[in-house]
């Protein structure tokens, strides 16, 4: 199956921050209809949960899939209709938000790296470890509650020594079997006010509104500049950003569906090989249930 735009249009090189503005929010609809769009999701869908089938029996592989954005950027919406049809014996999500007095008491990876998917698994991040170098950096108030030597706190030196440190974990991933692909919902100023204004509206989504999104909202170019940061900064070949237009939810999730069907297919993935002493026994079970007939 082919996506009308090229996956490689979402990628971000790597290498030096980008200016999001150059990055669209919203594309031509890549589906004709609404029944054309649930029926290219479930494709995506039963493909997906095959080869995480094949993931999970080669038991060689991990995936860790990342995702970030600003608030109802859809993050949440793109991980259920996407991944829906895994099976959950092969698949953990995890959601991480304001750290607990424990994981203050440790470096800034280590609440992360205790989530890493096992092999044969899919491992989903709803925010991640990258939240060390965005709302950490727009919020200099929480950065001081993280107990650090004050010698060591240095905005000169510091967010790039965490990038450093996060290329550098990504990378120890991968040379031993995770293979880790991030996803920026790009959500615009202005659609992120539609749907919050969406959420004071209806009854059932208003518990999903907390008065501090206006916070964040408030500090918008702030928190542009440090995703451009950080996504120039730590993306690369083993473990690429790819900014995804989430001003339509559907368009995203088509999207984040194919790179997440592309990155399983590239795997060199086979189910296991049995032994001859296991072909002979599985012949000789055969040959008992068939004489029961």
């Amino acid at each position: 199956m082919q996506l009308i735009c090229p996956l490689e249009n979402f990628r971000v090189p790597g290498g030096a921050a980008i200016d999001l503005g150059q990055w669209p929010t919203r594309v031509a609809p890549l589906s004709k209809s609404k029944k054309h769009y649930h029926e290219l999701l479930d494709e995506y869908r039963e493909e997906i949960s095959d080869l995480q089938g094949l993931l999970y029996a080669h038991n060689r592989y991990a995936l860790l899939l990342v995702f970030q954005g600003m608030d109802t950027a859809g993050k949440g919406g793109a991980i259920k209709h996407v991944m829906s049809g895994v099976n959950p014996q092969g698949c953990q999500v995890f959601t991480f938000g304001p750290p607990s007095d424990e994981e203050l008491d440790h470096d800034f990876l280590w609440r992360t790296n205790k989530c890493l998917p096992e092999r044969g698994r899919i491992g989903i991040f709803d925010r991640s470890y990258y939240e060390e170098v965005l709302i950490v950096r727009v919020q200099p108030e929480i950065l001081a509650g993280q107990r650090l030597p004050a010698e060591l706190v240095d905005p000169q030196t510091l967010w790039h020594q965490r990038f450093t440190d996060i290329v550098n974990l990504e990378s120890y991933l991968h040379r031993n079997g995770t293979r880790t692909v991030k996803f920026f919902l790009h959500l615009s100023r202005e659609e992120q006010r539609q749907r919050l204004l969406a959420r004071i509206a209806d009854p059932q989504k208003n518990w999903k509104f907390r008065i501090h999104d206006l916070d964040a909202r408030r500090a918008w170019d702030a928190y542009q500049h440090a995703f451009a940061q950080c996504l120039g900064h730590t993306s690369c070949q083993h473990a690429p950003w790819y900014v995804v237009p989430a001003d339509d939810k559907q368009n995203a999730r088509l999207i984040v569906s194919h790179i997440v069907l592309e990155t399983l297919k590239a795997l060199p993935l086979e189910y296991p090989r049995l032994e001859p002493k296991r072909v002979d026994e599985l012949r000789e079970a055969k040959r008992l249930l068939e004489a029961e007939a």
